[in-house]
């Protein structure tokens, strides 16, 4: 157990930021040739390097900190590592960031050149300046070993002023320098440690070496080197730059023989030492020449042959390895293991499977492969050919009342088996080789039938869904009739509340034959097993549906199904069942658009003349002063374009014929000039030019004449389409539609009032009153005022909730002076598709369920009776239109789909 307060806070916040940050950073080192250390450790501690680069940079980078007093410290402390030695600490954090990040922020953050890595990442992290240093201006190589042995630059504060390049001089303290001022410069080296090395000569004296050895002998230039270094202060720095450690001789190495260096020789020499001793002592060895001992030459069998040799065996203790080792095997090696490489394994499974039924009845089954049709006692299957009255004899069996929610040891333990011989049935079952194997062998059968009429217990459940696993793989190579015993258990699960056994059930129905030649003809289906799966399929459940769709098409698929579904189904049910496939022919339907377009959008041609405003926005102007007057008389009379042009002598004269005559109430024109600045200022793209040529023209470029006014809010005014006599249109502009009503029907129906101020519409025969509106022939003759009254309202904008209805009927021509482009709009609602892009998923099967109704149902004997064809499909033929015209995948099916019907009404 580890000690109390042992465990440490991660240092480093691993985010998607982090992330993103090192992956540009290693693809940054990866680039440079460089090697990124991830996650430097300092005090046990990763260093976080996002979090150390952007401290560094927010104070304003690597050398910054390095000219700051105590900088690299500072930031260390940031961090909370709890390093007591802070000079060592900052220097750690000052390497980690020189190693790693460095060169990064002279790229990134001050975007330069970094310097080559050879006077960067390559040396240690001692100086700064490192944007300016080059290889010319650098001097520091030869330097580093000593300067860091005597602690120069440990911390990178203050002391660092000197910039690249650095002075050659070192100021060394006096040794023993007594002089009581601390200072942070250069200490004396201590004394040189010489290395140990060992003596690798003989261990005999030689009589001349040991009297060399007692003669003096000369010092050498090293030993002279080390004591004038330590004697001598001003030497101290050329000895420290060129020291070089003394080369290390390598020690002569001589195996030792053990058991545990090599167990072939220990072996053989105690071999030899014994048979020595036994020669002394007048003992023989025996002879074991040509003898296999045990534990040499052949070394068993391998795993695969001793777990079949184990399960067969019939002791309890083998079997449980057997099926041990089965379970991982099938698992991890399901595709290799067959069962026609193992003769026995998939029989002495089965027979381990089938001890199930002792667990909870009076039984022991036995298999018996004699070829003479004698069965001996109720108990015994029949291997060759299945046992016909399994059902019943299962029925028979005498429970033994055991308990499910108390279990003994023992039953635990032989159910857990049981159940492992099960998985590996399975496991290797879903291998097609195995499954045609297994296909063949009758007791397996008999298995299934037996298992899945196990008592309604949840300890069985794992063991009935594994025999429910197997029959969906054998059922593709069995042809199944409706008396098959296995065929009414498969039938009998579908009546479960276990949705995982319905689920599995249905598709081993519905795979049955699909392997062989012969038709899956779901005989002797009860009905109330096709009204529940028709209830299925309204479960919003994608996978249980879709295995009941699959059930549905082997079944519609033969024609005495269809005609019993007829007969024994009500026909609600069955509309029921043809309107939910309906439904599903566009489940999970995407929708799709394409635009195409039919005519490009048409520029129409700008107006010649200055629009007439109405009187209420001439009072409105009235009240504005200049230069907002002129502004909003521009916004209301003229509209941005920057292909058109004005020319300013006319904008002029249009501006003074709007204003001039009420230049006496107080409110007097802009000069010329400042008015059309004020353009300028009005329109975006609005630009006073001169036009070059034998006569100057001065324009105005970027503006054009509006068809219709607008008002102060930006709104246009409606404008009256009306012929008048001469044919040609009203052109009054009003604000309001109810204000347009009483205009038309005032100017140009000229309907007299009452007193009260109501319109009189009582019939004139005197009169005829006809619509007049530009494009409009809906009232061309005789007509009551009422009825054209009320017509002419179609002409006008509708704010109702049925605007867009009546827009159908509105003549009035949209404002602006862009025409929109034409365009049609197709909207398909696709299905799902498969990898070459042809219809699956639920909407086929539903489409190839209503195929095979379409073509099985059966045909009126007359033709006074109604067909079943036109009583279930007729309702349902909108739908099945709309679905052909807007699913292209399903487009082919439901073409047949349709043929059908039509044949068969």
């Amino acid at each position: 157990m580890a000690p109390r307060g042992s465990h440490r806070e991660p240092s480093i916040e691993r985010t998607p930021e982090y992330d993103e940050f090192m992956e540009k950073l290693a693809a940054y080192h990866e680039a440079r040739g460089t090697r990124l250390e991830r996650e430097p450790r300092i005090s046990n501690k990763s260093v976080d390097l996002l979090r150390l680069y952007q401290t560094v940079t927010e104070q304003g980078g690597y050398d910054v900190v390095t000219k700051t007093e105590l900088g690299w410290r500072k930031i260390g402390q940031g961090f909370h590592f709890g390093m007591s030695n802070l000079p060592a600490l900052a220097f750690s954090m000052k390497s980690a960031y020189y190693k790693n990040l460095a060169a990064y922020e002279i790229s990134t953050f001050h975007h330069k050149e970094p310097p080559p890595k050879e006077i960067l990442e390559d040396v240690t992290a001692r100086g700064g300046d490192l944007l300016n240093r080059t290889i010319e201006n650098y001097k520091g190589r030869g330097r580093e070993t000593g300067a860091q042995l005597n602690g120069q630059d440990s911390e990178g504060t203050g002391d660092e002023r000197q910039q690249t390049p650095k002075e050659d001089r070192m100021d060394v303290d006096e040794p023993g320098s007594t002089g009581g001022r601390v200072t942070r410069g250069l200490r004396q080296a201590p004394p040189q440690r010489q290395l140990f090395h060992p003596d690798l000569s003989s261990s005999r004296h030689v009589r001349h070496l040991s009297t060399n050895m007692n003669s003096p002998q000369p010092a050498s230039k090293e030993t002279m080197a080390t004591s004038n270094a330590g004697s001598n202060p001003s030497g101290m720095s050329s000895f420290i730059a060129n020291y070089e450690p003394k080369p290390q001789m390598p020690l002569t190495l001589r195996p030792v023989i053990t058991p545990a260096y090599s167990i072939a020789q220990f072996r053989e020499r105690q071999k030899v030492l014994k048979e020595t001793a036994a020669a002394k002592a007048g003992r023989t060895s025996p002879s074991y020449v040509g003898m296999m001992l045990p534990g040499t030459g052949f070394e068993g069998p391998n795993i695969y042959v001793r777990t079949l040799l184990s399960l067969r065996s019939g002791i309890p203790e083998e079997q449980d390895f057997a099926l041990h080792h089965l379970v991982k095997i099938s698992h991890e090696r399901g595709d290799k293991f067959k069962f026609d490489a193992f003769p026995g394994l998939a029989e002495g499974l089965i027979e381990k499977v089938l001890e199930i039924s002792s667990l909870f009845y009076d039984v022991a089954w036995e298999i018996s492969y004699r070829d003479d049709g004698s069965m001996h006692g109720t108990h015994t299957l029949d291997g060759l050919h299945g046992t016909a009255d399994i059902l019943q004899r299962i029925v028979a069996l005498m429970e033994l009342g055991t308990r499910d929610d108390l279990e003994t040891e023992d039953f635990s333990h032989k159910l857990n088996k049981i159940n492992e011989a099960g998985l590996v049935l399975r496991n290797m079952a879903m291998l097609e080789e195995n499954a045609n194997y297994l296909s063949n062998m009758f007791p397996l059968r008999d298995f299934i039938c037996i298992a899945l009429h196990l008592p309604d217990i949840p300890s069985v459940v794992e063991l009935k869904h594994y025999a429910l696993d197997i029959a969906e793989q054998l059922t593709k190579y069995l042809a199944l009739d409706g008396d098959d015993a296995l065929y009414g258990t498969l039938l009998t699960q579908l009546e479960s509340s276990d949705r995982g056994m319905i689920l599995t059930a249905l598709r081993a129905i519905s795979r049955i034959s699909m392997n062989l030649e012969e038709n899956n003809r779901l005989d002797a289906i009860p009905m109330s097993v096709i009204k529940r799966v028709n209830d299925f399929t309204l479960l919003d459940d994608e996978e249980l549906v879709h295995a009941c769709l699959d059930f549905l098409y082997q079944y519609t698929a033969v024609v005495d199904n269809v005609e019993s579904l007829v007969e024994e189904m009500d026909f609600f049910s069955l509309m029921g069942l043809v309107n939910q496939l309906v439904r599903l022919l566009l489940y999970g339907a995407k929708k799709e658009e394409k635009i195409t377009l039919i005519k490009r959008p048409v520029k129409e041609p700008a107006a010649l003349h200055i629009p007439r405003i109405p009187q209420d926005l001439v009072s409105e102007l009235l009240q504005l002063n200049e230069p907002e007057r002129s502004a909003n008389w521009l916004r209301s009379c003229f509209e941005e374009d920057s292909a058109s042009e004005i020319t300013q002598i006319a904008l002029w004269q249009a501006y003074q014929a709007q204003f001039a005559e009420y230049a006496a109430t107080g409110r007097p024109l802009l000069p010329a000039a400042e008015f059309i600045k004020n353009v300028s200022s009005t329109f975006t793209t609005a630009a006073a030019q001169v036009l070059q040529g034998p006569t100057n023209r001065f324009i105005i470029k970027g503006i054009r004449y509006r068809h219709i006014p607008k008002d102060l809010k930006g709104r246009p005014y409606l404008r009256c389409h009306w012929l008048n006599a001469s044919n040609k249109p009203c052109s009054e502009f009003l604000s309001q539609p109810k204000d347009m009503w009483d205009h038309l029907i005032n100017h140009h129906l000229r309907i007299p009032k009452h007193e009260d101020g109501r319109w009189d519409f009582s019939d004139k025969p005197e009169r005829t009153y006809t619509c007049r509106w530009t494009g409009c022939t809906r009232y061309p003759g005789k007509n009551g005022p009422y009825e054209v009254g009320m017509h002419i309202k179609q002409h006008l904008p509708d704010t109702s909730s049925k605007a867009a209805l009546h827009q159908r009927y509105n003549k009035t021509p949209a404002p602006g002076y862009i025409k929109n482009a034409e365009v049609q709009t197709h909207v398909w609602y696709n299905t799902a598709v498969d990898e070459r892009g042809d219809a699956a998923g639920l909407p086929l099967t539903a489409a190839l369920v209503l195929r095979n109704l379409a073509r099985n149902l059966p045909r009126p004997v007359n033709d006074q009776e109604v067909s079943w064809t036109s009583k279930l499909f007729t309702p349902v033929m909108r739908q099945l239109f709309y679905v052909m015209a807007h699913n292209r995948p399903l487009a082919v099916y439901m073409t047949d789909l349709t043929a059908a019907i039509s044949a068969g009404e």
